[in-house]
């Protein structure tokens, strides 16, 4: 993204096959929750497996799904962890850091903040910085001549300490970070505020919070922070937060997907499932098959390479269709589609360097197999079912997979994922029901209480499941209305998904929780985040009157 870093881990997701696997070696299932609300369409999606064992090199490093794309944003003094209760104040940050304490001081900060500690020899501090006070400092200071005293501020200063020199972005990057700010001191009247992050990464995660910490006072017409001194020290819960943006139904520019990531940087979410081709469309430039985005809605509806990331199956080969009025699933007797296969799986590998490529495999129906004569000649000679055939096709595509480099992941059946940690298997949690978002009616507090360890019992197995996903199917959502489709119920995942349990799960969770995420609502919309209510019954909708956003 020019001249910006999020932390955000890209995901390839290439839609093509089910998966079936006879051993955990390398291979990414996942499990597919089928719905109990039937609002939206039809899909299986929900647990992401990923083994544990695996001879790759790269394996410590990964991102998930259907050609996807992830993206992540990345004082030394005690810290308590604060179990939360309706009567304890409860800072406004989103999402809840792991422990946190504060006083009672406030302190203004000036508009001229400057970055000190090793923290500003890296670009991508240095730029987060930059863009940090852009946010803070929106309403500048243009009429300050007209004041009889200048101002006087309590932080000039904000250091930030990075303990490694790497600026590499895998998934399971460390993201924790502390963050420190001190109250007035008694001679220099001064504050301070320290970031310490073991990576860059880190220090921008430090950074959202401690922007999250600022409000600008009207009366005063300064920035300030209230609750000083804090003492916060945080890490993410897992270490996949996801979200799938699904560009296949309706395209997106690239400006849309670029401010949607940004959003995600606020909410501490760090993999951007890209959903970039389906039956629907294929939208993107890969040029050893130029002819494969011919598959796109229009010409200008397309992805170039320079644009874009991911890859699925298209309109431009024709022989891979078993017949002109069958399309799909791709024509498994042929040596053209898994060669088409191996191209696309060439060229992503050198745009896109994680691990992780989601090969697809739900809502397949192979009766296009059996009724397209060759097709069902070419099962018959090899004395097998289309299911068998099916089988072999997603183990077919699998070792294509393994041998560029990619941990291929595939979706599977439902209540998979408890089984396949039993198994040795690593998961990424993404239940229909509730963490689809273009299924309108599941409120806010529905996606906020799904956990990805919902059926895990042991602690060994528990510590496999990586994290979780929600899902923007893009079928009844475009530019006009993605923003609002998706926030603010993604952030109540993305909380979930970082801040401990018990601060999440407990008694008084939600009512704690919502005042906290009808405030992150307010600073969606500051920053230009078209975020819908809170409480409306169907997301996405506008307000059902005038009022604050604070209480809608």
């Amino acid at each position: 993204m020019e001249e910006e870093t999020h932390s955000t881990v890209f995901f390839l997701s290439l839609f093509l096959l089910p998966a079936i696997f006879n051993s955990p070696e390398q291979r990414i299932i996942q499990s597919l929750q089928r719905p109990t609300i039937p609002q939206g369409p039809t899909r299986a999606m929900g647990l992401l497996c990923i083994p544990t064992s695996s001879s790759s090199s790269s394996s410590s490093s990964a991102v998930p799904t259907l050609f996807l794309i992830c993206c992540a944003l990345f004082v030394s003094q005690a810290f308590g962890a604060r179990t939360p209760h309706p009567e304890t104040f409860l800072p406004f940050i989103w999402p809840l850091p792991e422990k946190f304490s504060y006083g009672n001081e406030t302190l203004s900060v000036d508009p001229a903040l400057s970055l000190s500690g090793n923290g500003a020899a890296f670009n991508i501090v240095r730029e987060a910085f930059e863009r940090y006070k852009g946010i803070l400092f929106k309403h500048g200071d243009r009429f300050s001549f007209l004041r009889t005293l200048r101002s006087a501020y309590d932080v000039n200063k904000l250091s930030i300490i990075v303990h490694s020199n790497s600026e590499e972005l895998p998934l399971g990057v460390d993201e924790s970070y502390n963050l420190f700010v001190s109250g007035a001191q008694p001679l220099s009247g001064a504050g301070g505020v320290t970031i310490e992050a073991n990576t860059v990464f880190g220090a921008l995660r430090g950074l959202e919070t401690f922007s999250q910490l600022c409000s600008f006072d009207y009366t005063t017409k300064k920035l300030q922070i209230s609750k000083v001194p804090w003492s916060i020290r945080d890490k993410p819960r897992f270490q996949y937060r996801g979200l799938l943006l699904d560009t296949s139904r309706h395209y997106l520019p690239v400006n849309v997907i670029k401010q949607i990531i940004e959003a995600m940087s606020y909410a501490k979410l760090n993999v951007l499932h890209w959903h970039i081709i389906d039956e629907q469309s294929f939208p993107l430039e890969v040029p050893s098959y130029p002819n494969l985005w011919e598959g796109s809605y229009s010409e200008w509806e397309r992805y170039t390479i320079e644009d874009a990331h991911d890859i699925v199956k298209g309109v431009g080969y024709p022989d891979l269709w078993p017949s002109p009025f069958c399309k799909q699933p791709l024509d498994v007797s042929k040596k053209f589609t898994f060669d088409v296969l191996s191209g696309i799986l060439t060229d992503m590998r050198k745009i896109f360097p994680f691990e992780l490529f989601h090969l697809g495999g739900d809502e397949v129906n192979t009766d296009c197999w059996t009724n397209t004569s060759a097709v069902n000649k070419w099962l018959k000679n090899k004395n097998m079912t289309a299911e068998e055939a099916y089988e072999y096709f997603v183990l077919k595509a699998q070792n294509i997979a393994l041998t560029k480099n990619w941990s291929p992941v595939n979706w599977l059946g439902p209540g998979v994922c408890p089984k396949a940690v039993a198994k040795g298997f690593r998961c990424i949690f993404s239940n229909q029901g509730v963490w689809y978002l273009d299924h309108l009616n599941v409120p806010w507090e529905v996606v906020y209480d799904a956990d990805p360890l919902e059926g895990i019992q042991k602690a060994s197995e528990k510590k496999l499941v990586i994290g979780g996903e929600v899902c923007m199917w893009g079928e009844t959502a475009d530019t006009s209305d993605v923003q609002q489709t998706i926030w603010p119920r993604a952030a109540a995942a993305a909380e979930r998904l970082w801040s401990p349990r018990e601060f999440t799960s407990g008694k008084h969770a939600r009512v704690t929780a919502l005042k906290r995420l009808q405030y992150f609502r307010c600073l969606l919309n500051r920053r230009g985040v078209a975020a819908a209510p809170v409480t409306n019954y169907y997301a996405r909708t506008p307000p059902d009157g005038p009022g604050s956003c604070l209480v809608q």
